[in-house]
């Protein structure tokens, strides 16, 4: 089954990954996609690089970033492969220990529903 962890940050924290995060978020990845559990990943740019679009009551609406009401926005995702919603848990409780004490980060984790026809 595939999992779809949503990673969740708070954008004005104005934290910047370290470089000893980022080698050790690397291995991980490595780990992880050797172990067959990670399929994809990749880390989301500014909300003031994005568009809001929205759909309401058959109009359509644009707004730019950043998004200010928001607290929280999604920073990133990953795509597990787990046999259950338990190992999917612990598959992102992994991703999520290798932040340590400075970080407040959280993970949305769901199970997709893929189409028929697409691989796996």
């Amino acid at each position: 089954m595939r999992f779809l962890s949503i990673i969740r940050i708070n954008e004005n924290a104005g934290l910047v990954p370290s470089e000893q995060l980022m080698a050790d978020m690397g291995k991980l990845m490595q780990d992880m996609t050797r172990e067959g559990k990670l399929i994809d990943t990749a880390g989301l740019r500014p909300t003031a690089e994005g568009k809001r679009v929205r759909l309401a009551h058959g109009k359509l609406s644009m707004t730019d970033g950043p998004f200010t009401e928001s607290k929280e926005v999604i920073g990133g995702y990953a795509v597990l492969e787990a046999a259950s919603l338990d190992e999917a848990v612990e598959l992102t409780q992994r991703f999520l220990k290798v932040h340590g004490d400075e970080w407040n980060v959280e993970c949305e984790v769901r199970r997709m529903e893929c189409h028929p026809d697409s691989p796996k």
